[in-house]
């Protein structure tokens, strides 16, 4: 179980509301205490629902920065499931509009081909033939609850690494847009740092590790980069407290 807890690096450091830390919290929870007492099968089902988190809080992100090519992607929806997913206001409202296997398409927009889509949507399937009385227990040991789990980190891996263009704009937006202390949100640059890019983008420790080796030298030449490098340094105080 310990290398599946990894999973949690690629969810939000924190949430913009309570009930969306509470949502986790509780699939966590239920992860943990179904495993513990070897109930694998419905161990699964709130891993599963974890691995869907983290796909929402992507196409989340999708929708933030390309919105243009969110746009373009929604081709074929009505317009009032259109209106729906251009205006939610929290990433678990798409599931509202999108089936589970369909989400994974909006990765398209970020490089992934549809050899990709089929690993990531394998587990959607796996998982409906379990969500139904079937009389049979697919997961019945650790063991090959084990080796799904790790067969999921792996394609999240995979999606977080063709999300790092994305990663990298929003956060490149957000140091220029934040730099001008007279027009950001909060003039404190902890507060600025945890609501507008933390929360706004629902940014998870392994896209903050990502900006931070990438660093902050290609904004030198800014005429506030003072400024930047507060955020910055905001940034890395934040990682270190999670």
């Amino acid at each position: 179980m310990e290398e599946a807890l990894e999973l949690a690096r690629f969810l939000p450091m924190s949430y913009r509301t309570r009930s969306d830390q509470e949502y986790i919290a509780y699939l966590w929870d239920s992860f943990q205490c179904n495993y513990e007492s070897g109930k694998y099968e419905f161990a699964s089902l709130a891993y599963h629902l974890l691995y869907m988190s983290f796909a929402s809080f992507t196409i989340w992100q999708i929708r933030q920065i390309r919105e243009q090519d969110f746009k373009n992607a929604l081709l074929g929806f009505n317009n009032e499931a259109e209106k729906k997913l251009l205006s939610a206001d929290s990433p678990f409202k798409f599931h509202e509009e999108i089936k589970e296997g369909q989400i994974f398409r909006f990765l398209k927009l970020v490089g992934c081909t549809d050899t990709h889509i089929g690993q990531f949507t394998k587990f959607v399937k796996r998982r409906n033939k379990i969500a139904h009385p079937t009389g049979s227990v697919f997961f019945n040991d650790h063991v090959s609850l084990d080796s799904e789990m790790a067969n999921m980190l792996h394609e999240v891996a995979n999606i977080q690494q063709h999300m790092r263009p994305i990663v990298w704009e929003a956060y490149s937006q957000f140091l220029i847009k934040s730099a001008d202390i007279d027009e950001r949100g909060y003039s404190d640059p902890d507060e600025e740092v945890e609501v507008n890019l933390l929360h706004h983008h629902y940014f998870s420790e392994r896209d903050v590790e990502f900006c931070l080796a990438q660093g902050i030298s290609s904004f030198q030449a800014h005429e506030q980069f003072p400024a930047i490098q507060e955020l910055h340094q905001s940034l890395i105080h934040h990682h270190e407290m999670a």
